[in-house]
């Protein structure tokens, strides 16, 4: 077998969101392509695309402002999520627009007549996200709604009055209020009973209702409109799956989105006129980014997959069939590695069947070492995307699990509730089920099982190698949580209250973190450890990784730590990647190896 290193995988250029001028000219997108996320063009004469952004910080996100040519874009200081707004108008420099880099700033949108813009900030109090608005003239900056809590700008009302503001009482259940510009009152819209939330709005001609998904009253996202002036939800549409990435074209006659079957994404396009439902077909992966082309005549879309990583694709509304836009993926000395996942479920300790995904390698000649990964959130979910490291485990003969334990999303409320609060080990137990059931196949070596996983699933790998610690030859920690108590104390103060709905309290739940956290257990963990920490995590405080490090060393427990200086909860950096990835290929070599490739 032709020998490929890791650094192949790991330079596969990836884009990461994108949109439609609003001339239908050109295409703006985020890429890495330069080993830092960047803002391209793609102009649709030309056969390659330009890159137009030249920051020594990367770009977190892009938008067009209302029928203009300039966009609003979205920089932090090296993972630190105090994201900064800046406006960028063709062919001159970036304008800074907020100017406090001790706080963030979430971007909502622009005014209908492109003069002013909304956005989200804890300006006034570190713990709460109040709403501004700013003029791109002046620069003038107006605090128009503050209280406590997690305030978010979704709209602008098409009369350029009023805001679609959303409140989180928790990252799974909302209210949405219209606040007037002109009275600065809050009416909110949407009383309910229970958990709900709301997602993707988009205005109908009249102004008067909002298109939207929501799982208000129901275990998944569906489509619905609420009529503002009475405040009635109607269901449009709705499935036994999440419905995802609502748009609506200019003409307010069709909407498209997204079905999450299982971690995998279907496309559907809506007539409202015709009141009938079209659908599409891509490779394995999931739709994100949708949108509609200006011209109104195509659907655009990022999708990534196992074997086709991610890059823009659109689907011609005409025939409903989808073609590739952009190649900024293409590694051909990849093309006949890459491996699709088999969607499969198992039982659990209690029967609940748990889904995952299972890739086998393609060449093996016994049995296989095992990597088992595990997603973050924990509101999350594996979903069959490209996964550089998880890729080229595979090349290596490695087995990869990816399970969607109890509390992932996608599979329902109740599902995503299953691991609340002093349910949290049953979460690790499915993970001990998932080994047990895997050694029953004969398919896997039980004797080189590695557990991986990045923030909640961080954790969870600590969870699993200190409670089950003769399950397991090595472990791979990444940003993790080593104790929930700490965690609470040290996490960004606008985050500790929406993580307190999933976690407890330490007040109330404090004796429990002391019972499960890894920190307390971490006497009892045989397998070599390695930890990466970006030390400008705003989530996960790098102490989580230090502390639980300083405990392994001091009983000559094998460790490895890499502390990265310039990066947050999430590596962006090319080198960076470069250098933890390959540390990580190191590492299972010397713990797992593998004799049957």
């Amino acid at each position: 077998m032709e020998e490929v290193t890791i650094d192949p995988f790991i330079h596969v250029r990836m884009v990461k969101s994108f949109e439609y001028d609003p001339t239908g000219k050109r295409i703006s997108f985020i890429s890495d392509f330069t080993g830092l996320p960047q803002i391209w063009e793609l102009d649709r004469g030309d056969r390659w695309p330009a890159q137009t952004s030249f920051s020594m910080k990367g770009i977190t996100f892009i938008k067009y402002i209302a029928n203009t040519s300039d966009l609003i874009i979205g920089m932090d200081s090296d993972g630190d999520e105090k994201e900064q707004l800046y406006l960028l108008k063709e062919g001159s420099e970036k304008i800074a627009l907020t100017n406090s880099p001790e706080h963030l700033h979430l971007f909502g949108d622009s005014s209908p007549d492109g003069k002013w813009i909304a956005w989200s900030s804890n300006r006034r109090n570190q713990e709460f996200l109040d709403i501004y608005i700013q003029n791109l003239e002046t620069l003038e900056i107006r605090l128009v709604f503050a209280a406590n809590g997690t305030h978010l700008v979704e709209k602008w009302f098409p009369d350029g009055n009023s805001l679609l503001v959303k409140k989180a009482n928790s990252p799974l259940d909302h209210d949405l209020g219209v606040f007037s510009l002109l009275t600065g009152e809050m009416d909110w819209i949407t009383g309910h009973k229970g958990e709900a939330s709301y997602k993707d709005f988009h205005f109908n001609k009249a102004g008067d209702h909002i298109y939207l998904l929501t799982n208000q009253e129901s275990e998944f996202y569906g489509l619905a409109f609420i009529q503002i002036a009475s405040k009635q939800l109607t269901w449009l549409e709705q499935g036994e799956w999440d419905f995802e990435n609502l748009v609506m074209n200019k003409d307010k006659d069709k909407l498209a989105f997204s079905m999450n079957e299982g971690g995998i994404s279907k496309g559907y396009l809506v007539d409202l006129e015709r009141t009938h439902l079209y659908t599409w077909d891509t490779p394995m992966g999931v739709i994100m980014n949708l949108r509609f082309s200006p011209d109104q005549q195509k659907v655009g879309f990022v999708l990534n997959g196992p074997a086709h990583p991610s890059d823009i694709w659109e689907v011609d509304i005409k025939t409903m069939k989808a073609n590739r836009l952009t190649y900024i993926s293409r590694a051909p000395i990849l093309k006949e590695k890459l491996v699709e996942p088999e969607l499969i479920a198992y039982p659990s300790f209690d029967h609940l069947e748990i889904p995952v995904f299972y890739y086998k390698p393609k060449h093996t000649t016994g049995k296989s070492p095992l990597v088992v990964y595990i997603h973050g959130g924990p509101e999350s979910q594996t979903r069959a995307v490209y996964s550089p490291f998880l890729q080229y485990f595979l090349n290596e003969g490695y087995a990869v699990a990816a399970p969607n334990i109890r509390g992932s999303t996608g599979y329902g409320k109740t599902y995503t509730h299953l691991d609340d609060g002093r349910k949290r080990m049953d979460a690790v137990k499915d993970i001990i089920f998932l080994v047990q059931w895997l050694k029953q196949t004969g398919e896997i070596n039980p004797e080189k099982i590695a557990i991986v996983g990045g923030s909640y699933g961080g954790f969870m790998v600590l969870a699993a190698i200190s409670h089950y610690p003769h399950l397991w030859a090595a472990g791979i920690d990444i940003v993790g949580m080593s104790s929930l108590r700490t965690f609470l104390k040290t996490t960004s103060p606008w985050r500790k209250k929406l993580r307190e709905a999933e976690y407890g309290t330490i007040e109330k739940d404090g004796e429990f973190f002391d019972q499960i956290d890894p920190l307390n257990h971490a006497d009892k963990i045989k397998a070599p450890l390695l930890v990466i920490h970006g030390v400008n995590d705003p989530r996960v405080s790098v102490q989580e990784s230090e502390q639980i490090v300083e405990k392994l060393k001091a009983r000559n427990h094998p460790v490895t730590f890499i502390r990265i200086e310039e990066e947050g909860h999430t590596m962006v950096k090319l080198k960076n990647k470069v250098d933890s990835y390959a540390k990580m290929a190191e590492f299972l070599q010397q713990y797992l190896g593998n004799d049957s490739v």
